[in-house]
């Protein structure tokens, strides 16, 4: 699906392609694969994005099989689908608790197995122990054992077209489109959930100085310069006052112009 709108209350945007499939997952009596490209939007590496490997906005390649295919298979899959593109992962790893398991079906493929604890992955809710794959230190994807008999693998198509060449956006480029994708899923700013993160990534725009053609950008930027001015009248006075105070009564996120 084209949009970041979460299919069910558990997060404020799509972060999976599993996403909409828990039911399936849970009900012991389905089975059937599919596969499916998701657009997925986590806030969590905000900090990391454009390092390289990290976006706010990405686009996860799905397949998701409920009790029909097995590890083995998914990873046999997987190996021949990214031949076919002309990728070939140079590492993978499995959960110390799989790896007695897991470790042959990697056997003739000529890539380092290590074993890592975090390779287990759930949404809060439901999850398993995986296997990720690794191509020049960058993971770019996984294999999850979804409750001991699905199979939820996620690849994501952005770092594939980077490790065959396509340049991964800049810093600023991903915030921009992140932002972008925020709206066109049908949010606005404001001060509460999906509004709130996207006032926060527009503040932070106006706070690097980057520029975004877009009524929601110039609101912002606005509001930002009424708020400085806020923030100048009264500081003298107030400058005691802690972080929480100046952002209840305010709505000035301190941070925002301590030492700007």
């Amino acid at each position: 699906m084209d949009h970041v709108r979460p299919h069910d209350l558990t997060t404020l945007f799509c972060p999976a392609g599993m996403q909409q499939f828990k039911a399936s997952f849970r009900d012991p009596a389905f089975r059937g694969t599919l596969s499916n490209v998701q657009s997925c939007l986590r806030i969590n590496d905000l900090e990391e994005i454009g390092d390289g490997s990290h976006l706010l906005h990405f686009e996860m390649l799905g397949l998701f099989s409920f009790r029909e295919m097995s590890v083995e298979e998914a990873i046999e899959f997987w190996f021949d689908f990214l031949g076919e593109i002309g990728l070939r992962p140079d590492r993978v790893t499995i959960h110390p608790d799989r790896m007695d398991d897991w470790r042959g079906f990697y056997d003739g493929r000529g890539v380092t197995i290590a074993a890592d604890e975090g390779c287990v992955w759930s949404d809060g809710e439901i999850g398993g122990y995986c296997t990720e794959f690794y191509l020049d230190g960058v993971e770019i994807g996984n294999i999850v054992n979804t409750g001991g008999d699905c199979i939820d693998v996620g690849f994501g198509l952005d770092r594939l077209l980077s490790s065959l060449g396509e340049t991964l956006p800049d810093g600023i480029e991903a915030l921009r489109g992140g932002v972008m994708k925020i709206i066109e899923s049908g949010y606005e700013p404001g001060p509460k959930q999906q509004g709130y993160v996207l006032r926060k990534l527009l503040r932070e725009l106006v706070r690097r100085g980057a520029p975004l053609d877009h009524p929601f950008y110039r609101r912002e930027l606005e509001r930002q310069a009424k708020l400085r001015k806020t923030f100048e009248r009264l500081w003298t006075r107030h400058n005691d006052k802690p972080a929480q105070w100046w952002l209840d009564t305010h709505g000035i996120e301190l941070a925002d112009f301590i030492g700007t």
